[in-house]
């Protein structure tokens, strides 16, 4: 990867999927995960693989998780490769959508999110 491509955000490999991620990538999965909403809440972080912004408050947000001390699953849905999902998410969370974006679900509603900068780890507990 050049110089430039790490700044702005041109293509890379995929990024290494931290473990505490779970991935949504089919409508089965986005199902799954606000099915789990019920039981507690959950968090989906929609990221654009291609955005050097995405990438940076990813990792900052990847550096708070230690910090959570709550019992949250967390999904990660790479929007660019799920576009058609991350438009469902928008439709049927009733969210604008954004990117990067958290998004925080409770009992089938979303009751946060956030984008860009205002990402955090106090979305997750507000």
């Amino acid at each position: 990867m050049s110089f430039f491509d790490k700044i702005f955000g041109g293509k890379e490999e995929k990024p290494e999927q931290k473990s505490f991620w779970k991935k949504i990538e089919s409508e089965e999965d986005l199902a799954a995960a606000i099915e789990k909403s019920y039981k507690n809440r959950i968090a989906i972080f929609k990221h654009s693989t291609s955005c050097f912004i995405s990438k940076t408050v990813l990792r900052n947000f990847e550096s708070e998780i230690n910090d959570l001390g709550t019992d949250v699953d967390l999904y990660f849905l790479d929007l660019l490769a799920y576009r058609s999902i991350s438009n469902k998410i928008a439709d049927d969370l009733d969210v604008n959508h954004q990117s990067p974006q958290l998004i925080v679900i409770e009992n089938g509603k979303a009751i946060n999110n956030a984008s860009h900068q205002n990402i955090s780890v106090t979305q997750i507990t507000q």
